[in-house]
């Protein structure tokens, strides 16, 4: 009985050691391919659309750029209308994407006057930087884009509309630049961590629980090995915690048929800071509420941003 027992005992031990081990080899690989998203480059295609664009608001295109705290050069468009509104917008794309991907939203704003900046994030499009890091280093990055705005162009207001890895990004700028009159997030993240649940789980069709739970290793170990590796604490990466601490007034867009990043994030955020108001378009896909409900998106948008930036300075747009 005694040698069963021993048996019994050593494989189970050697049992849990293979599991732990592939859980380390799954967390690392996956968090590797998350910091190194595929850089897609700006086309002559997409220059093109964006000379359209600026023509068609009657606004000026112009490449511009910044220095980020760690060297990094960081590239963006600034679309400025000629009948301006005296307020500007910073728009930020998702992950593996490019300042193009928000030329839909410049196209909205530029018709209200607003003028509109569009970075490439680092380690995306032609900014520089080796890997993306969901806010960390990203919040600074919008800390610059925003002093830039407000020394160069010296707007009324200046406002942050973001999708995905971008909502991700400028919700989590708010810890560090609390000078935003307003902020729109759609299909966020509510942290890191829970992205992390969503994306375990999707491999194996289960939902976030498995992540929690069985493949916990593999997230704790992916953590640990970014930190030691990059030095970068991805759980600094939570815009939940960043709202709740923020005054900036926030709308949360969240499709209910997004199955990227469920809706359950903003209604995390939304649970933490009773005060953001959150819109959940029932058949829209991952930011998808203007494809989904054009006028309603438009109408959303624009009124948040006026509203509040006339709140902000008492004024009403030029």
């Amino acid at each position: 009985m005694g040698r069963t027992r021993r048996t019994v005992l050593t494989w189970c031990t050697a049992a849990c050691l293979c599991w732990l081990g592939a859980c380390t080899a799954i967390g690392v690989i996956a968090a590797d391919d998350a910091l190194h998203p595929q850089r897609l480059p700006l086309t002559a295609a997409d220059e093109a659309r964006a000379e359209i664009i600026a023509a068609e608001g009657e606004a000026s295109l112009t490449n511009v750029q910044v220095t980020a705290n760690d060297g990094v050069i960081l590239r963006a468009w600034i679309l400025r209308p000629i009948h301006e509104n005296g307020d500007a917008v910073i728009l930020l794309h998702g992950q593996g994407d490019n300042r193009s991907g928000m030329l839909g939203n410049a196209d909205l704003l530029l018709r209200h006057g607003f003028t509109v900046l569009l970075p490439d994030a680092r380690a995306h499009g032609e900014s520089g930087g080796s890997i993306a890091t969901y806010g960390v280093e990203e919040a600074q990055d919008v800390r610059h884009w925003y002093q830039w705005l407000d020394q160069t162009m010296q707007p009324h207001c200046i406002d942050g509309l973001g999708d995905s890895m971008g909502a991700a990004e400028l919700l989590r700028a708010l810890a560090v630049e609390p000078g935003f009159c307003a902020v729109i997030a759609e299909s966020t993240f509510a942290a890191f961590e829970e992205a992390a649940y969503d994306r375990l789980g999707q491999e194996f069709g289960t939902g976030p629980w498995l992540g929690r739970t069985v493949l916990r290793p593999a997230m704790d170990a992916g953590l640990i090995y970014v930190d030691l590796r990059y030095g970068v604490n991805l759980e600094e990466a939570s815009p939940l915690k960043a709202v709740k601490e923020s005054d900036v007034p926030v709308l949360l867009i969240h499709g209910l048929a997004d199955t990227n990043l469920p809706a359950r994030h903003s209604e995390m955020i939304r649970a933490a800071a009773p005060r953001v108001v959150l819109w959940e378009p029932a058949t829209a896909e991952h930011c998808g509420a203007f494809v989904s409900d054009p006028i309603e998106y438009e109408a959303r948008v624009v009124g948040w941003f006026e509203k509040n930036n006339r709140q902000a300075h008492g004024t009403v747009p030029r």
